[in-house]
Protein backbone atom coordinates (compact mmCIF):
# COMPACT_ATOMS: atom_id res chain seq x y z
CA UNK A 1 0.00 0.00 0.00
CA UNK A 2 1.18 3.77 -0.83
CA UNK A 3 2.06 5.80 1.92
CA UNK A 4 1.83 9.61 1.87
CA UNK A 5 -0.28 12.30 0.52
CA UNK A 6 -2.23 11.66 -2.33
CA UNK A 7 -2.58 14.15 -5.62
CA UNK A 8 -5.68 16.28 -5.53
CA UNK A 9 -6.83 15.23 -9.35
CA UNK A 10 -9.43 17.21 -9.36
CA UNK A 11 -7.22 20.54 -9.73
CA UNK A 12 -5.45 21.40 -13.49
CA UNK A 13 -2.96 19.11 -14.58
CA UNK A 14 0.21 20.72 -16.94
CA UNK A 15 -2.07 22.65 -19.01
CA UNK A 16 -5.63 21.39 -18.43
CA UNK A 17 -8.12 19.81 -16.40
CA UNK A 18 -8.54 16.33 -15.53
CA UNK A 19 -12.11 16.02 -17.64
CA UNK A 20 -10.44 18.65 -20.60
CA UNK A 21 -7.78 15.49 -20.93
CA UNK A 22 -10.15 12.78 -20.51
CA UNK A 23 -12.02 14.51 -23.31
CA UNK A 24 -9.22 14.75 -25.78
CA UNK A 25 -9.64 18.98 -25.64
CA UNK A 26 -7.14 21.02 -27.46
CA UNK A 27 -4.64 22.55 -25.19
CA UNK A 28 -4.52 19.19 -23.27
CA UNK A 29 -1.84 16.17 -22.76
CA UNK A 30 -1.47 14.04 -25.89
CA UNK A 31 -3.59 10.56 -25.47
CA UNK A 32 -0.35 8.28 -25.13
CA UNK A 33 -2.76 5.44 -25.13
CA UNK A 34 -3.14 5.04 -28.70
CA UNK A 35 -0.46 4.48 -31.25
CA UNK A 36 0.05 6.91 -33.91
CA UNK A 37 0.99 6.10 -37.46
CA UNK A 38 4.85 5.37 -37.23
CA UNK A 39 3.47 2.68 -35.06
CA UNK A 40 1.20 1.19 -37.70
CA UNK A 41 2.96 1.37 -40.30
CA UNK A 42 5.83 -0.72 -38.38
CA UNK A 43 3.20 -3.51 -37.04
CA UNK A 44 2.08 -2.94 -40.89
CA UNK A 45 5.54 -4.00 -42.14
CA UNK A 46 5.81 -6.79 -39.65
CA UNK A 47 2.65 -8.43 -40.48
CA UNK A 48 4.06 -11.94 -42.06
CA UNK A 49 1.85 -12.57 -45.13
CA UNK A 50 0.67 -15.91 -43.98
CA UNK A 51 -2.02 -14.48 -41.73
CA UNK A 52 -5.74 -15.18 -42.87
CA UNK A 53 -7.95 -12.58 -42.51
CA UNK A 54 -9.36 -13.11 -39.35
CA UNK A 55 -6.13 -13.46 -37.97
CA UNK A 56 -4.92 -10.18 -39.86
CA UNK A 57 -7.81 -8.48 -37.60
CA UNK A 58 -6.51 -10.03 -34.22
CA UNK A 59 -2.38 -8.50 -35.63
CA UNK A 60 -4.08 -5.30 -36.68
CA UNK A 61 -5.74 -4.29 -33.16
CA UNK A 62 -2.61 -5.46 -31.20
CA UNK A 63 0.44 -5.30 -33.09
CA UNK A 64 0.31 -1.34 -33.17
CA UNK A 65 0.11 -1.20 -29.42
CA UNK A 66 3.04 -3.21 -28.80
CA UNK A 67 5.05 -1.96 -31.12
CA UNK A 68 4.28 1.53 -29.45
CA UNK A 69 5.44 -0.32 -26.41
CA UNK A 70 8.18 -1.38 -27.44
CA UNK A 71 7.41 -5.31 -27.19
CA UNK A 72 6.76 -6.07 -31.35
CA UNK A 73 10.44 -6.69 -32.77
CA UNK A 74 11.51 -8.35 -35.90
CA UNK A 75 12.48 -11.85 -33.94
CA UNK A 76 9.15 -11.77 -32.02
CA UNK A 77 6.87 -11.41 -35.06
CA UNK A 78 6.38 -15.70 -35.19
CA UNK A 79 5.07 -15.85 -32.15
CA UNK A 80 2.47 -13.36 -32.49
CA UNK A 81 1.49 -14.38 -35.05
CA UNK A 82 1.20 -17.94 -33.29
CA UNK A 83 -1.04 -15.71 -30.76
CA UNK A 84 -3.45 -14.25 -33.52
CA UNK A 85 -3.73 -17.79 -35.25
CA UNK A 86 -4.40 -19.30 -31.70
CA UNK A 87 -6.72 -16.20 -30.53
CA UNK A 88 -8.98 -17.26 -33.94
CA UNK A 89 -9.31 -20.91 -33.24
CA UNK A 90 -9.60 -20.12 -30.00
CA UNK A 91 -12.92 -18.40 -31.03
CA UNK A 92 -14.34 -20.82 -33.58
CA UNK A 93 -13.75 -23.54 -31.68
CA UNK A 94 -16.15 -21.76 -28.90
CA UNK A 95 -18.41 -20.46 -31.41
CA UNK A 96 -18.76 -24.45 -32.78
CA UNK A 97 -19.06 -25.37 -29.30
CA UNK A 98 -22.05 -23.07 -28.05
CA UNK A 99 -24.18 -24.00 -31.91
CA UNK A 100 -23.27 -27.74 -31.24
CA UNK A 101 -23.82 -28.46 -27.63
CA UNK A 102 -20.26 -29.04 -25.50
CA UNK A 103 -21.43 -32.35 -24.01
CA UNK A 104 -23.15 -35.24 -25.27
CA UNK A 105 -24.74 -38.65 -23.59
CA UNK A 106 -24.21 -41.95 -23.98
CA UNK A 107 -25.87 -45.14 -22.71
CA UNK A 108 -24.00 -48.01 -21.93
CA UNK A 109 -23.96 -50.43 -19.37
CA UNK A 110 -23.68 -48.31 -16.79
CA UNK A 111 -26.36 -46.30 -17.69
CA UNK A 112 -26.44 -42.96 -19.36
CA UNK A 113 -23.07 -40.94 -18.97
CA UNK A 114 -22.24 -37.32 -20.03
CA UNK A 115 -19.53 -36.68 -22.07
CA UNK A 116 -17.61 -33.31 -23.16
CA UNK A 117 -16.85 -33.29 -26.75
CA UNK A 118 -13.49 -33.97 -28.05
CA UNK A 119 -13.67 -29.98 -29.36
CA UNK A 120 -12.96 -29.08 -25.86
CA UNK A 121 -10.20 -30.91 -25.09
CA UNK A 122 -9.28 -28.56 -27.92
CA UNK A 123 -10.25 -25.78 -26.89
CA UNK A 124 -8.86 -26.31 -23.10
CA UNK A 125 -5.40 -27.14 -25.08
CA UNK A 126 -5.34 -23.65 -27.26
CA UNK A 127 -6.85 -21.52 -24.23
CA UNK A 128 -3.65 -22.87 -22.25
CA UNK A 129 -1.45 -21.51 -24.86
CA UNK A 130 -3.23 -18.87 -25.51
CA UNK A 131 -2.56 -17.96 -21.85
CA UNK A 132 1.39 -18.61 -22.34
CA UNK A 133 1.18 -16.23 -25.07
CA UNK A 134 -0.57 -13.37 -23.20
CA UNK A 135 2.19 -13.71 -20.62
CA UNK A 136 4.86 -13.80 -23.00
CA UNK A 137 3.79 -10.57 -24.12
CA UNK A 138 2.74 -8.73 -21.47
CA UNK A 139 -1.08 -8.91 -22.14
CA UNK A 140 -2.15 -9.23 -18.70
CA UNK A 141 -1.87 -6.54 -16.02
CA UNK A 142 -0.03 -8.90 -13.84
CA UNK A 143 2.43 -10.02 -16.94
CA UNK A 144 2.77 -5.87 -18.04
CA UNK A 145 3.82 -5.34 -14.36
CA UNK A 146 6.74 -8.43 -14.44
CA UNK A 147 7.53 -6.72 -17.53
CA UNK A 148 8.59 -3.42 -16.41
CA UNK A 149 11.87 -2.15 -16.18
CA UNK A 150 11.72 0.02 -13.23
CA UNK A 151 12.02 -2.87 -10.28
CA UNK A 152 14.66 -2.73 -8.76
CA UNK A 153 17.32 -6.31 -9.28
CA UNK A 154 16.84 -8.46 -6.17
CA UNK A 155 20.13 -10.23 -6.68
CA UNK A 156 22.16 -7.40 -7.82
CA UNK A 157 25.63 -8.57 -6.41
CA UNK A 158 27.95 -5.80 -7.56
CA UNK A 159 29.59 -7.28 -10.29
CA UNK A 160 27.48 -4.87 -12.46
CA UNK A 161 29.70 -2.09 -11.62
CA UNK A 162 33.04 -3.46 -12.72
Amino acid sequence: MTRGRKPDLSKSVRGGSVSAIRAGMPGTLPNSDEPNAAHISKADRLRPDELNKLERKVWNRLAPQLVMLGRLKPHFVDALADYCSVHVRLGIAREYLNENEWSYVTKGRNGEQSKMRPEVGQLNDDWKKMRSLRGDFGLTPVAERGLSTDQPDLFDDGWGDI
